[in-house]
């Protein structure tokens, strides 16, 4: 049973509100790393503490007050200058944000936090008596608990006060759950009723950042790869209430139209249908479709949310990761108020946290090498987000070495995952996308954070079920930078509409390049395959009857030049029936292979909507047939 009974929707609010409130925080660190001397940056900080600690005092969280509480203690003699921040101190504070991650993990669970780690508090008590502070794995022997009490700022609630009015509990030092006889440490006391246990899980962030726990990251290199889904997710989704109103102005606006709607049809129904109830008639209607299209419009946009709530946690992760490595590195966030849909900010969180890992381990130097190529000693990694059109494009770009084409494609052919013909072949673009195969890894030996050859296979994966894609810009010695391309929202999904005799398919307009004849004098046979020439290009011609497994019973006709990944290709097909904006509905009961879902057309046809990675991956060898079978349908 919850220990939070009665009080589920307030645990929820917290953990949302407190949750973005430690983000922040950590992203403030970062920044005090850089400004020690900052007290904008320092009175935020301890009001992020103190902010957590008066909730976690409504929900009884004890251990959570007493670990705020020796922060916020902290910081509030780093504000006022009666200490300094120094690298040491900072370890501390960061190592005390994970361990308040950790508790919001165990309250996501319903149940209360176990007791911080006895070495960490140790540190932070260390730290609060100006006795100075060191790493909570090599903590000094236990000092006396501080007794400080922090003075609220004007206009900053008196938690402390509110906590005893609610608990009936004081907070002196810390909370009265894990104080102890003033001549001696702190122990901490058992719960009645609990016992005692380690916390859940570790930081997740700084875990993700560190590699420490890679079955954290779908596909991750962990022996079970626990997925996204699988873990619990935030369902919960803020909205502008000026939007609301829209939304409500134009459903008043739709009900009025549906009466009028009503009373023409009564009008008709009586014999009425003179010109000018037919015009009537004709307005109202196309009323209707604009009011709808507007109202689809604002519910779409009530699932936007700006990109930097998912931005704000990785500078913490680039941080922990260059500190670990030795590297002095920078992150820049570019781009944070551009909006993108909430269900595509949660799936985007695992792949964008795999490429900054690798850009801080892989693509940047350490500080002599960056020295010795006449470059600062502090490196820079830019996460930028921004609209294009109907597209989200994001970046993650580095200024360190860059990728070798030469060297990739060597390390490839001697792992056996391409054959020398291929090697002969790529250029560097597709040398460049060897990165995404599984198993490939350029790390000498295996680490905590990288070697295994374990996911950049996984985050292109994950791009291209949001109907995305990734693509690899280089220069050796200037840096690399990751393009990320991603619908607005994965709701509505533009499409082309492409005929198999009469019937209708619908694929992906994000992966059509452009619309081509098929010539039968240009088609012409490459390793057994057909092929033809596209401005110089020689491309493998794939009917999509070959990847349905249907029988081909005429020369196809027209060619879809679609970019699938690395790889180009025509899908042969027989016709076209345009261009829609397909409203997606997922087969979640029976999807058959190769398809993404179903949409209904204006004439209220049913269309199956391809996923055509899905279909590529499953036709194998395949994929393609010859010149004489492409054209035997003509016999």
């Amino acid at each position: 049973m919850s220990d939070f009974a009665g009080m589920e929707d307030l645990l929820q609010d917290f953990l949302v509100e407190a949750g973005d409130l430690l983000s922040g925080v950590d992203n403030k660190l970062v920044d005090l790393e850089r400004s020690p001397d900052d007290r904008g940056l320092l009175n935020d900080i301890f009001r992020g503490f103190h902010t957590i600690k008066g909730g976690a005092g409504f929900l009884n969280a004890s251990e959570l007050v007493t670990l705020c509480h020796l922060t916020e203690s902290l910081f509030d003699k780093l504000r006022n200058g009666e200490l300094g921040v120094t690298p040491e101190r900072m370890d501390v504070i960061l190592a005390a944000t994970g361990a308040v991650r950790d508790m919001f993990a165990e309250l996501e669970h319903g149940t209360q936090p176990a007791p911080a780690d006895a070495a960490l508090l140790d540190s932070l008590r260390a730290a609060v008596s100006a006795e100075g502070a060191v790493a909570p794995s090599a903590a000094p022997a236990p000092a006396p608990a501080a007794t400080t009490v922090s003075v609220p700022r004007q206009g900053e609630p008196d938690w402390d006060m509110l906590y005893t009015a609610v608990t009936g509990r004081t907070v002196v030092g810390e909370a009265p759950s894990t104080l102890a006889a003033s001549s001696g440490p702190a122990v901490p006391a058992p719960r009645p009723g609990v016992p005692p246990e380690p916390p859940v899980t570790a930081d997740p962030i700084v875990r993700a950042a560190l590699g420490r726990r890679e079955t954290d990251l779908p596909g991750g290199n962990g022996p079970t790869g626990r997925r996204e889904s699988e873990r619990q997710r935030d369902n919960s989704i803020r909205v502008d209430t000026a939007r609301l109103d829209q939304v409500l102005n134009l459903s008043g606006e739709i009900g009025l139209t549906k009466n009028r709607l009503n009373a023409l049809r009564s009008d008709i129904l009586s014999g009425r249908n003179d010109s000018e109830t037919l015009h009537a008639l004709d307005i109202a209607v196309s009323q209707l479709d604009l009011l709808v299209s507007d109202l689809q419009n604002a519910v779409m946009k009530t699932r936007m949310q700006p990109i930097g709530r998912l931005f704000q946690k990785y500078p913490r992760i680039a941080r922990d990761l260059a500190r670990s490595l030795g590297k002095d590195v920078e992150l820049q966030l570019l781009g944070e108020d551009t909006e993108i849909d909430k269900t595509m900010i949660e799936d985007l969180s695992d792949p964008i946290i795999h490429l900054i890992r690798n850009a801080v381990d892989h693509g940047i130097e350490d500080a002599a090498g960056r020295v010795a190529a006449g470059k600062p000693a502090k490196s820079v990694v830019r996460l930028e987000a921004r609209q294009e059109g109907d597209h989200i494009v994001i970046l993650v770009a580095d200024d360190g070495r860059g990728m070798d084409a030469e060297r990739l494609r060597a390390k490839a052919l001697a792992k056996g995952l391409i054959s020398d013909e291929e090697a002969s072949t790529m250029d560097d673009r597709q040398s460049y996308n060897l990165i995404f195969l599984p198993g490939f890894s350029m790390a000498e030996k295996v680490s905590d954070v990288s070697g295994r050859g374990v996911g950049m296979d996984v985050v292109r994966t994950n791009i291209q079920k949001l109907n995305g894609t990734i693509e690899i810009r280089s220069q050796l010695g200037k840096g690399t930078t990751l393009v990320i391309n991603l619908p607005l929202t994965l709701a509505i999904l533009p499409v082309l509409l492409v005929r198999l005799g009469e019937q209708p398919f619908a694929v992906p307009l994000s992966m059509v390049r452009e619309i081509l004849p098929i010539d039968p004098a240009g088609i012409q046979d490459v390793g057994g395959k057909a092929t033809m020439v596209v401005r110089g290009e020689v491309l493998p011609i794939a009917p999509l009857s070959t990847l349905l497994g249907w029988p081909r019973e005429r020369v196809p006709q027209y060619g879809v030049l679609m970019q699938a990944a690395e790889w180009s290709f025509v899908l042969a097909i027989d016709s076209f029936a345009g261009r829609e904006d397909a409203v997606i509905k997922s087969l979640d009961d029976f999807r058959p292979k190769g398809v993404a879902g179903v949409t209904t057309l204006s004439n209220g046809q049913i269309v199956l909507i391809l996923d055509m990675k899905e279909l590529l991956d499953g036709a194998g060898d395949r994929r393609g047939v010859s010149r004489a079978e492409l054209l035997a349908a003509a016999q």
